[in-house]
C-alpha cells in the first residue's frame, strides 16, 4: 500500500487482486471507476489469462466489490473488446453485460473509442479493427453527470449560430425528455457550445509507458470531467501503468489505483509524480509571467 499527496490531491496505490485489495476502501467513497481489465485469454504470465468461457463470472465477482465502494450516484466505465477465435467473435463481453445486469447493475450507455491510428494489416476475412467498447454501468438511474464540462464548439456556421441565439433569447431552451433518457436539447440560448457524441476519436498509445496495453490519457480525462468534480475520487482497479491516475491528479481528483503486479504499481507512482511535477512547473511558470 502506498499513500501520498500532491498539492492536496491524495493517491492511494494498492498491490494485489482488486477482489481483495479493495476491501480496505470504505463503502460508498468512490465517485467514478474507469478501467480496462485484462481481456479474456490474454496475459497469462502476468494476470493469469482468464478463459473466455469463465470471464463473465470472474469479472462480476470483482464488480461486486466495485459496487460496494462506488457511491449511489457514481458511474463505472469499462473499456473492453471481445477477441476472435476460430474466425468468430467471442461472446464474453455480451455475457458480461447480461451477468452485470442480473447482479444489479444498470447498463446505461455505451461509448465507442475510435482508434484514429489503428494498426494497419491484412486479414483474410476482416477489415482493420479500429474501435473498442466503453460500457457505462450505474447502480442508480439518477447519477452525477456534468455535461457542460465536456461541451465542444459547434460546427454550425456563424450565421446559423446567430439565428439560434436569437431564437434562444425569445423562446428559451427547447427540451423534451423521455423514459429512455434521450431527448431533444437544442440549447438555443448557447448555440456556440454543444454536447459531443458518444464516439471518442483518440489515437492508440505506443508501448512506451511501462505496460503493454495503454489507453490514451484523453480517454479517462473525458470521463473524469463528465462524471466528477474537483475533489471527487476516481478508482482504477486494473491500474496498469497508471494512465487514469495521471489524468485524475491533473484534474484535481483523488485517485485509488490497484494492480496485482508490483512493477506496474511502481511505474504508476513514478508516472503520476513526474506528470504532476511537469504540470506544477508549467503552472508556476505561467503565474510568474504575471508577477511584476
Amino acid at each position: 500500500m502506498d499513500l501520498f499527496r500532491l498539492n492536496g490531491v491524495s493517491c492511494h496505490l494498492l498491490v494485489g487482486d482488486c477482489l481483495d485489495a479493495l476491501r480496505c476502501v470504505e463503502r460508498g467513497t468512490v465517485d467514478l471507476i474507469v478501467t480496462s481489465p485484462p481481456y479474456a485469454d490474454r496475459r497469462e504470465h502476468t494476470y493469469g489469462g482468464v478463459p473466455h468461457d469463465k470471464y463473465a463470472g470472474w469479472f462480476v465477482e470483482r464488480a461486486r466489490e466495485f459496487r460496494r465502494v462506488l457511491k449511489p450516484t457514481g458511474t463505472f466505465i469499462l473499456n473492453i473488446k471481445e477477441g476472435v477465435q476460430n474466425y468468430e467473435r467471442l461472446t464474453y463481453v455480451l455475457e458480461l453485460i447480461q451477468e452485470m445486469r442480473k447482479d444489479g447493475w444498470l447498463w446505461t450507455e455505451e461509448y465507442v473509442w475510435h482508434k484514429k491510428n489503428a494498426i494497419p494489416g491484412k486479414w483474410t476475412y476482416r477489415l482493420k479493427d479500429a474501435w473498442e467498447r466503453l460500457l457505462q454501468f450505474n447502480v442508480c438511474r439518477e447519477f452525477a453527470i456534468y455535461q457542460d464540462a465536456v461541451k465542444v464548439p459547434s460546427k454550425r456556421s456563424p450565421d446559423e449560430r446567430a439565428k439560434r441565439r436569437s431564437l434562444g433569447s425569445s423562446q428559451g431552451r427547447r427540451e423534451m425528455r423521455t423514459c429512455s433518457g434521450f431527448g431533444i436539447d437544442e440549447s438555443l440560448a448557447n448555440p456556440d457550445m454543444v454536447l459531443p457524441s458518444n464516439v471518442l476519436h483518440l489515437p492508440v498509445v505506443g508501448m512506451n509507458k511501462g505496460h503493454s496495453a495503454v489507453f490514451p490519457e484523453a480517454l479517462p480525462d473525458f470521463f473524469i470531467r463528465l462524471f466528477t468534480r474537483p475533489g471527487d475520487t476516481v478508482l482504477d482497479p486494473f491500474m496498469g501503468s497508471g494512465t487514469t491516475g495521471v489524468a485524475s491528479v491533473k484534474l484535481g481528483r483523488n485517485f485509488i489505483g490497484v494492480d496485482k503486479i508490483p512493477e506496474y504499481v511502481s511505474v504508476s507512482k513514478k508516472r503520476i509524480y513526474d506528470e504532476w511535477e511537469h504540470v506544477w512547473q508549467a503552472r508556476t511558470k505561467a503565474r510568474s509571467l504575471f508577477d511584476f
